[in-house]
């Protein structure tokens, strides 16, 4: 299994470095569009390497991707936390409960029921 991990991961690995040597160009990117930049009077613009836009779109995507499902369930979060406290604080009820009736019980099932498994 961890061989073909690795195999996947060099693939990938493969793919973008593909992917990059084939997209070496030069692009400009511009913040606003230049009819929108000339009229509010900002127009900032950067050159890269087309591969390395490409690259920061997927990862931008992947990181908005991962913060939205963790914000998405946080509420599955908080139902279980509070579940788990809720069975904490109940096993500690029945523990003081059964401390406090320690008597035997008078019926044969109750008392089948309570008797702990042991030899034979």
């Amino acid at each position: 299994m961890r061989l073909l991990r690795l195999l996947a991961l060099a693939l990938v690995a493969i793919a973008l470095i593909v992917v990059s040597i084939a997209n070496r160009e030069t692009v400009t990117l511009h913040a606003l569009p230049l009819e929108a930049g000339s009229f509010l009077g900002y127009s900032w613009s950067v050159q890269l390497p087309l591969f390395l836009v490409i690259l920061g779109g997927i990862l931008v995507g992947l990181l908005l991707g991962f913060v939205w499902e963790w914000a998405r369930e946080r509420r599955i979060r908080v139902t279980a936390v509070k579940a788990k406290r809720e069975v904490a604080w109940l096993e500690g009820e029945v523990d003081r409960l059964k401390s406090k009736t320690e008597e035997k019980p008078k019926d044969e099932v109750l008392a089948l029921l309570d008797k702990p498994a042991g030899r034979g």
